[in-house]
């Protein structure tokens, strides 16, 4: 497998992110249209960045985050979640992690646990935060390996459908 991880023009390449996030996530050409609005807005924030996976010229996954603010709509719907279990100041001086997805053919490989640790090691922030589907999944296991926590549980988003949990770790991850 000749993988290539690289800065990824997501605002350039979001179609093709997306089509690699509704196979790996499950979306729906509605849902798909909702993200790519979303995405393009997320990318003209300070400090966002992503990262590509590509074999053989294809992108095989992506990660994209950013530093933390307390104004964007996901801290204000985590927050007091959160704040229930005293970890509101997670919030702060925190690294995003706001979409990572591997294609299925290229799951497995090791390529999520590159693209995370590749981004958050650009980050000047001194811990990361992410939400994950709050069930037992090979994603919340990666996250797991690399440090992250719990931070919330059966944390509830407008229109999704599974709870989710928020979950954080001190920079830099964790390492094999």
């Amino acid at each position: 497998m000749d993988l290539v991880i690289s800065p990824l023009d997501l605002a350039a390449h979001v179609d093709e992110a997306l089509a690699v996030q509704a196979l790996a996530f499950g979306l729906d050409q509605d849902e798909v249209a909702v993200r790519r609005q979303i995405i393009l807005r997320h990318m003209t924030y300070p400090g966002a960045r992503a990262l590509g996976a590509t074999v053989a010229g294809h992108l095989a996954g992506f990660v994209y985050g950013m530093p933390n603010d307390r104004t964007h709509w996901w801290s204000t719907v985590v927050e007091p979640y959160l704040r229930a279990r005293d970890n509101e100041t997670w919030l702060d001086d925190s690294f995003v992690i706001t979409e990572l997805h591997v294609h299925p053919s290229y799951q497995n490989r090791g390529i999520g646990r590159t693209l995370i640790t590749r981004i958050t090691d650009t980050a000047d922030e001194p811990r990361s935060i992410l939400s994950a589907i709050d069930t037992d999944s090979p994603a919340r296991g990666l996250y797991h390996s690399l440090g992250y926590v719990d931070l919330a549980r059966r944390v509830v988003f407008p229109s999704a459908p599974r709870p989710y949990a928020v979950m954080g770790a001190p920079l830099p991850l964790r390492r094999r």
